[in-house]
């Protein structure tokens, strides 16, 4: 069984063909309109979400097929106590194909190990983001024509961003990447990140406490919100959200060809005189997810009948234990497993570095 869990669960080629498929939907939208009848797709919603629930159930309609599910974890058997892998083992009597999000990370994952249908991972908690990298990989090439050669700015919240630790872990697979990184200290990219990705594969950074400095570098302006709910001091927050708050002044420091993506939904981040600017590209980016989807939905059916595609199932057991509290490996009843990277014990759920008991 083929799923997408991570980023890396798709090699290079596999992702080069989902954009080719995405972007013939968008040049023939109707020769797609009844590709997948008889299909079901189900959303497993365990937390709440507007645009990819309503993305992959969009995706799903418009190749003709049929949506099930639940998009609040209260109206679903969970409420009585149900586990993931039970929930799934009964969706797989209904449905073709499984879209979740969930808040415990490492969830979906979990569901691949009794699931006989392709799963999709779309969010677990600030873990991994899968499906919203995919959108971003499609806008980036539609808006610049390439995924090589290019510089991304990264702002706002890179600490619990699981979009911003999405995206690093797909780019930095194309030639020539490199990262700048803008954030206030409280939410720096997480060290294990800039060692183990960045360190570890010769990838280029930088980083800044101001987007005006840096912006005339970069060919994607990525941003996200910076949280007043992860600072323990106000005042600090007081200080410096507004250096992370893109308006049309700062763009005017901008490379002419740029493109500005955010996964949404903003809130004072991006200030709307900026919406007007031919390189905004956020909401375009939102309409490309549901493409990017609709393609990873073929693709997923497509790889299920071929052999080859298994899902690896990646870790082993250890004498270990995940220290992370959102983990579902200490939550439900699954069984731990740990992987061994260059001398780092990590969970293979959550990525957390393990203890030795």
């Amino acid at each position: 069984m083929k799923h997408l869990i991570d980023p890396t669960d798709l090699s290079v080629q596999e992702i080069s063909e989902i954009i080719a498929v995405a972007e013939d939907i968008i040049a023939n939208r109707e020769q797609y309109s009844d590709v997948c009848r008889g299909k079901k797709l189900a959303t497993l919603f365990y937390e709440p979400s507007t645009r990819t629930r309503l993305s992959f159930t969009a995706a799903m309609m418009e190749l003709g097929g049929n949506v099930l599910g639940f998009a609040d974890a209260k109206s679903s058997s969970v409420s009585k106590g149900e586990t993931v892998q039970d929930t799934v083992r009964v969706i797989n009597c209904f449905a073709d194909i499984i879209a979740m999000r969930h808040k415990v990370e490492g969830a979906p994952l979990a569901a691949t190990e009794v699931s006989s249908t392709p799963i999709i991972n779309a969010g677990d908690g600030s873990h991994s983001h899968p499906t919203q990298t995919m959108t971003d990989l499609l806008t980036i090439k539609r808006e610049l024509g390439t995924l090589n050669n290019l510089t991304i700015g990264l702002v706002g919240d890179l600490k619990y961003g699981r979009t911003v630790h999405s995206l690093i872990k797909a780019m930095t697979r194309y030639e020539n990447t490199k990262f700048v990184l803008i954030s206030p200290p409280e939410l720096a990219l997480p060290d294990y990140i800039k060692r183990d990705v960045f360190d570890r594969l010769g990838v280029e950074y930088r980083e800044s406490n101001d987007i005006e400095s840096v912006i005339g570098d970069v060919d994607i302006l990525y941003m996200t919100r910076v949280q007043q709910e992860r600072f323990t001091d106000l005042d600090e927050y007081e200080r410096v959200k507004d250096c992370f708050v893109l308006d049309a002044a700062k763009m005017r420091l901008a490379k002419e060809r740029m493109a500005v993506l955010h996964p949404l939904p903003r809130v004072n981040e991006i200030a709307i005189d900026v919406d007007t600017d031919p390189r905004a590209a956020y909401f375009r980016q939102v309409e490309n997810g549901k493409f990017v989807r609709m393609a990873l939905i073929l693709k997923l059916l497509q790889w299920q009948k071929e052999d080859g595609k298994e899902f690896q199932q990646h870790g082993e057991a250890m004498s270990c234990k995940c220290p992370n509290p959102l983990c579902i490996s200490n939550l439900e009843p699954v069984r731990p497993r740990f992987e061994n990277v260059d001398g780092v014990v990590r969970c293979v759920y959550c990525e957390s570095q393990a203890d030795f008991l």
